[in-house]
């Protein structure tokens, strides 16, 4: 899965296990992809070794919140219930253009 930023396509990974989403991006360094966190409203940068952008998205991949340069030892959340929100994390500073109430729209289709 992709997202498109500006005209570049950054590769978005999807956390599907428990484990998966509780590690998140800990312990990445030059992060140059995104994770996405389903039923997710709150998450934590530590451990981390770069800052994030962070985006919470609803059901709709409506931005509801959103955390440039999350720097590390942060805990941020929002007050959604967690089956129908979502969080998707992205290598600082990528998440400048995007605004809160924008959809996301991802892509599935391979990219050579």
């Amino acid at each position: 899965m992709y997202l498109r930023i500006n005209n570049d396509l950054i590769k978005i990974k999807i956390a599907k296990t428990w484990p998966e989403k509780i590690i998140g991006l800990i312990k990445e360094k030059n992060i140059y992809y995104g994770l996405l966190i389903n039923e997710c409203n709150a998450i934590h940068t530590f451990f981390m070794h770069d800052h994030i952008d962070v985006l919470f998205l609803d059901e709709n991949n409506m931005i509801l919140a959103k955390y440039q340069n999350l720097g590390i030892n942060k805990i941020v959340s929002i007050k959604e219930p967690i089956k129908k929100t979502s969080v998707l994390e992205l290598p600082q500073n990528t998440s400048q253009n995007f605004k809160i109430g924008q959809i996301l729209r991802f892509e599935f289709k391979d990219v050579i």
